[in-house]
């Protein structure tokens, strides 16, 4: 992609998943990555295999649910890598709840976790990027937030509320040459999944009930999400903003 050799990046959730699929693809393209997990051995790996591809990569512990924390770790990381010029929001984690069987010590973890935490991060290196006149943001949501999923009330209204959030950011910052897009995954093969609907038998049910219900006959895998990323923070991608693309083998179209 054009212009992404020399760029900076931070990837929160960059430890595993969807996020280590994210920083890996930017590696490649030539990019500094900063991995920025609440598991810092996780991130570490992640970013020794940036390294050991003859990438640039660096890693730090980071609690987006905590302000101070978030802003002590992207410190940190510019320390050593230099400015933010391209921002991908994937942290987050959900677990499927019947709304009314939740509670509200719930609601706040996923809140926290899922629209908070992207908040965090978000407003820690946007005015630095709006300072330089140049950035790039990408929230990675969920189409959860775009349909709605059953059991997941509160983390598909997070979703949804960054969507929008996102939309207004992009309208606030557009003049300072800074797009904001983000990415609806559907459901994907990650250690989240797993652990949101169990490895047993019913876990086994729900998981073939996903693919079936996948146009192309499968559910996501962490690499299909990376290229649309590299694409966003391109300069091939740069009269792009304010966007909401679905990433979902055809499980949701929209026009």
């Amino acid at each position: 992609m054009k212009g992404l050799a020399g760029r900076t990046v931070l990837v929160t959730g960059g430890g595993s998943g969807i996020g280590r699929g994210i920083g890996l693809r930017l590696g490649e393209e030539g990019m500094s990555v900063g991995v920025l997990d609440i598991n810092i051995e996780a991130a570490q790996q992640v970013a020794d295999e940036i390294k050991a591809a003859g990438g640039k990569a660096t890693a730090e512990r980071c609690d987006i649910t905590d302000y101070a924390n978030v802003q002590a770790a992207i410190a940190a990381i510019e320390g050593r890598q230099g400015p933010t010029q391209v921002l991908v929001n994937n942290a987050g984690w959900d677990k499927t709840i019947p709304f009314i069987k939740t509670t509200q010590d719930f609601w706040k973890k996923v809140v926290d976790l899922n629209f908070y935490g992207p908040l965090h991060v978000t407003h820690a290196v946007a005015k630095g990027m709006s300072d330089r006149g140049f950035g790039r943001i990408v929230f990675i949501a969920s189409d959860a937030g775009r349909v709605g999923s059953s059991g997941e009330a509160v983390y598909s209204g997070c979703k949804g509320g960054t969507i929008a959030f996102a939309k207004t950011l992009a309208r606030e910052l557009a003049r300072k040459n800074i797009t904001v897009n983000t990415v609806c995954p559907g459901p994907t093969n990650t250690p989240a999944m797993t652990a949101l609907i169990g490895a047993d038998d019913n876990g086994k049910k729900i998981m073939d009930a996903m693919v079936r219900a996948v146009p192309l006959g499968r559910i996501g895998e962490p690499t299909d999400y990376a290229g649309l990323i590299a694409l966003i923070a391109s300069d091939d991608g740069a009269f792009m903003t304010g966007q909401t693309i679905s990433v979902s083998g055809g499980l949701t179209m929209h026009g």
